[in-house]
């Protein structure tokens, strides 16, 4: 389940405020800041992006 375009257009890292990138794996969603140096990744659960910066990971 891909999240709507109108909001992959108004969604932000609350980190540094670059915009995010839809990545889906398999059953897993996820949004991906495109801002260099930051790169956190944010889980969607449910259909429901979670843009906590304590919920993100960094890519390995």
């Amino acid at each position: 389940m891909s999240l709507p375009s109108f909001l992959l257009e108004i969604l932000v890292c609350p980190e540094c405020r670059a915009p995010l990138a839809e990545e889906t794996e398999g059953e897993t969603h996820e949004l991906r800041c495109t801002g260099e140096g930051c790169g956190l990744v944010y889980p969607v659960r449910d259909g429901i992006p979670v843009l906590l910066v304590d919920e993100a990971r960094r890519p390995s």
